[in-house]
């Protein structure tokens, strides 16, 4: 029988080529997926088997001296009566940078009218923009025609106009989100101290402010304490790759396993828990860059525990359709369609279709097809489409 020779050596070779190509992409991803894992693995271990956070709180406690240098800064632009002599449901700080004029700009004009809220919803919502300084550093040079002075008087301009900006002035980068946090609950703490709740959002957030009202006000009346909702990271492990955001080195947290935190995104906790995380703030060392973090340090060195909310959504941007409105809290990751969002999502038009036997149903079956997908997470969880 007549064997070519010479095609058995092309088909070999193209074989090896080929498994070289996947054995070496197997090796990338196994690598990468491998340090996942075992982080994970390791993560969940501490919190289930050893869960010794007391270590944590032991570790992170300093002097009052000197937790004192992450909160003693000068603010730049303050309005200490903001809350005077008013019954406020919810104090709203909004985490921007200096430089983001057009979103605070649309979240006046959309979720955070205070004017809206008050003539349409019946209660004061009291909405504040937190902010450091404008960067000036030598390194960012390219910045200083807008960086210094002249961004700052923008922000004075601004704030002459709508009376809302809170600036300290430590520099606003991520690497200060701690103090920026820091930030807010001691201005709740000495401003603002009789609002029954406190929530902190990111400026791309979108917050369905009357259902929001709608939840807050059931709790009020219910008197709930202990109170710290949003969308929950258990477990959650540090990461240590330096190509990462969110990198933290082992020098600066050393254990496998944060404790439980809501994302940073949005999330709302009742004023004897903003009290709490105050008092927490007095002892413990900020130096941890990562805010959400910081934040369930706190809470765990209180006492305090994060509740899910299926409906606050974590980095994820939620989809978009009247079903998910009828129930929506917040979405993250919105800027340019804000305004179509809030107009649709309060749309009196969402409460009459998804109302009725035959409204919820039919939800349900969009629900299911929206949030029940194996790519879909950091929005809704699957069960929230049968809520």
């Amino acid at each position: 029988m007549f064997v070519n020779f010479r095609r058995i050596r092309k088909c070999q070779c193209v074989q090896l080529i080929t498994t070289c190509l996947v054995l070496s992409l197997m090796m990338v991803c196994w690598e990468q997926l491998d340090n996942s894992v075992v982080s994970h693995v390791k993560s969940y271990s501490y919190r289930y088997l050893v869960n010794r956070y007391t270590f944590i709180n032991k570790s992170f406690t300093i002097p009052r001296e000197e937790a004192q240098s992450f909160s003693n800064f000068l603010y730049l632009l303050d309005h200490p009566n903001k809350c005077k002599g008013q019954d406020v449901l919810l104090l709203l700080f909004v985490k921007t940078s200096p430089e983001n004029t057009e979103r605070r700009k649309a979240i006046r004009s959309t979720w955070g009218n205070e004017t809206y809220i008050r003539n349409t919803l019946g209660v004061t919502v009291k909405v504040v923009f937190v902010l450091g300084a404008p960067m000036t550093k030598p390194e960012q040079l390219l910045w200083n025609k807008r960086a210094g002075l002249g961004l700052q008087g923008e922000l004075l301009r601004e704030d002459l106009l709508n009376g809302d900006l809170i600036q300290q002035d430590f520099v606003d980068s991520f690497h200060n989100l701690t103090l920026k946090l820091i930030m807010q609950f001691h201005w709740a703490h000495i401003r603002c101290p009789h609002a029954d709740f406190i929530m902190t959002a990111d400026d791309d957030i979108f917050v369905h402010m009357p259902n929001l009202v709608h939840y807050l006000q059931d709790m009020a009346r219910k008197g709930v304490m202990d109170f710290w909702i949003g969308h929950v990271h258990r477990g959650a492990p540090p990461i240590r790759s330096k190509d990462s955001k969110y990198y933290v080195p082992f020098e600066m947290y050393q254990w496998s396993s944060y404790p439980d935190y809501t994302a940073g995104a949005g999330y709302v906790v009742s004023r004897d828990v903003a009290d709490k995380i105050y008092q927490a703030t007095l002892t413990l060392n900020a130096s941890i860059y990562i805010d959400d973090v910081f934040m369930g340090i706190c809470a765990n060195a209180m006492g305090v525990s994060p509740q899910e909310h299926v409906y606050f959504s974590g980095e994820g941007k939620a989809p978009y359709h009247l079903c998910i409105y009828d129930q929506m809290m917040t979405s993250h990751g919105h800027i340019e369609d804000i305004y179509h969002l809030w107009k649709v999502a309060t749309h009196p038009q969402v409460k009459q279709r998804t109302s009725g036997l035959a409204g919820r149903l039919y939800c349900t079956a969009v629900k299911l097809a929206l949030l029940c997908q194996p790519y879909h997470f950091n929005t809704y969880p699957c069960k929230a489409a049968f809520l």
